[in-house]
């Protein structure tokens, strides 16, 4: 009987497959990392072969995992990092260019360029001009690789985020697609209309002929090829990590939010099916099901927040890993005026600033690592909470907040966290809300699970984090680094 989901959860530096049952239970888990590029300083890429092959491996590992007859899954389901790049030839399949990943900075010039046009690319696509986004990330290969701009004109050469390299890899079909979600974050796309916008695709310099089709996020993508899998089975569902965390966390009502605390951190907030803009946030569809109206979410984009535990441990030495972080925060009383700005590739939401850089202040010969460890945890919060407080600015009433990710088993954290924006946080008792989110939306596809409400019906949290303390002096100070930080780059700026 066909009663197991296949979710793909392809992230920024690891790749993994989960079986689930249709009440949401890991039965089986494949997950493997695979290799960071830094050609230069604030460039990232990843290569695209080596993505495919790790997800076919955990896919497979998954499902030997799980125990199961592989051909017992019902349909399978694809969550990915968003806005990294792919360029690959129509005929052959090949990359032109490594995948340039979301955090490079390569493009920012360009993206500077356009700030004088904020407006157009706001009120079309509900970003600003900014290296994050794919758009840009495009340009730069048609215009760096020899002869790929001539190829692209003659629609040699197809575009795609990772959900659409996956799909075209993994179908038998060969389907060149995508969905609302990850075509937001291109910069390319009229959210409104939900179609690619030819006055962003001849300002940006990107072929029409490259683009993906946009389907529902939960159309049937096609079938998986068995020879590479070992089973055939629909993709029913696609969606942007953070917008599949959204759904998994049933935030399907206007006004609930969640937060993901990954690599970076993301806050979005469902704000129904009327798209609104502000300047310091990000509109982004949140997802669009089959024969319905797109639903729209605020979002605030944080570059870094795991990945300044990371840095503590992989660049400065000072922890061998993150679950040393929670002792050492709470071997102190207080921060003791020691704050961490993590702007190791600018910040993002709601300053978009590329220039700032990271910043540590009130640094005294009494400071040690479990000053720098809990100030890095802290600016995790005091970020979200400067992205939550633009959201209460522009119509967001926030009664709690909903996380997820791998920073929450962090207790001192989301202590830090509810603290900080003065309601309760809720640590989602289903740990994979982002893999879970898509598995979902294609199990509903699929009739494994009979709607939203009996979706929602599942959801529970294991843990629910009240505010204990009065946190406003430490968000002073915090806002006073943040001044530092900007008074630095600006001051770099002049030299």
């Amino acid at each position: 009987m066909k009663q197991y989901i296949l979710s793909i959860d392809q992230g920024t530096t690891s790749c993994r497959a989960i079986v689930f049952d249709k009440v949401g239970k890991t039965v089986g888990l494949g997950q493997k990392e695979f290799k960071q590029y830094f050609p230069k300083p604030s460039w990232v890429e990843h290569d695209p072969e080596e993505i495919l092959k790790t997800q076919i491996e955990c896919i497979k590992l998954a499902v030997a995992n799980a125990k199961i007859d592989a051909e017992d899954i019902a349909c399978v389901a694809i969550t990915n990092q968003r806005e990294t790049t792919v360029v690959w030839d129509r005929e052959t399949g090949k990359p032109v260019y490594n995948a340039i990943v979301w955090q490079c900075r390569r493009t920012q010039a360009f993206a500077d360029q356009l700030r004088d046009e904020t407006d157009l690319v706001r009120s079309k696509t509900g970003l600003v001009p900014d290296a994050y986004f794919s758009g840009p990330k495009v340009r730069w290969i048609l215009d760096n690789v020899e002869g790929a701009r001539a190829r692209a004109e003659a629609g040699k050469l197809c575009f795609g985020t990772i959900d659409s390299w996956l799909i075209w890899n993994l179908t038998k079909e060969a389907t060149h697609a995508t969905e609302g979600s990850n075509a937001s974050r291109t910069m390319l796309f009229n959210i409104h209309t939900m179609e690619f916008d030819q006055e962003l695709l001849s300002r940006i310099g990107v072929p029409a002929s490259m683009l993906p089709k946009v389907l529902p996020s939960n159309a049937n993508f096609g079938h998986t090829k068995k020879e590479l899998v070992g089973f055939e089975a629909p993709i029913l569902a696609v969606l942007g990590d953070q917008q599949a965390a959204l759904f998994g966390q049933c935030c399907l009502e206007e006004g609930m939010a969640k937060c993901t605390y990954g690599t970076g951190g993301f806050l979005l907030a469902n704000m129904g099916e009327k798209a609104k803009l502000t300047s310091g946030l990000l509109t982004t569809v949140a997802w669009q099901l089959e024969g319905k109206k797109p639903t729209y979410a605020f979002e605030g984009a944080i570059f870094v927040a795991g990945a300044a535990i990371q840095w503590l441990r992989d660049g400065l030495g000072i922890i061998e890993s993150s679950e040393e972080t929670e002792n050492l925060a709470n071997s102190i009383s207080s921060n003791e005026g020691v704050y961490f700005v993590p702007a190791l590739v600018g910040l993002g939401s709601p300053w978009w600033n590329s220039d700032v850089r990271g910043t540590i202040v009130g640094l005294t010969r009494g400071s040690g690592r479990a000053h720098f460890v809990r100030a890095a945890l802290e600016s995790m919060a005091y970020q979200i909470s400067d992205v939550l407080e633009d959201m209460r600015n522009n119509g967001i009433v926030l009664r709690e907040l909903r996380v997820d990710g791998g920073a929450t088993k962090n207790a001192f954290m989301l202590q830090f966290q509810a603290d900080v924006l003065g309601v309760p946080v809720l640590r989602a008792s289903q740990s994979e809300a982002t893999a879970w989110g898509v598995a979902a939306m294609a199990a509903t596809r699929a009739g494994l699970i009979k709607s939203e409400k009996e979706m929602a019906d599942l959801w529970q949290c294991d843990l629910k984090i009240f505010p204990t303390t009065d946190r406003k002096d430490d968000y002073r100070g915090w806002q006073s680094a943040l001044k530092g930080a900007f008074a630095h780059a600006e001051a770099g700026s002049k030299n």
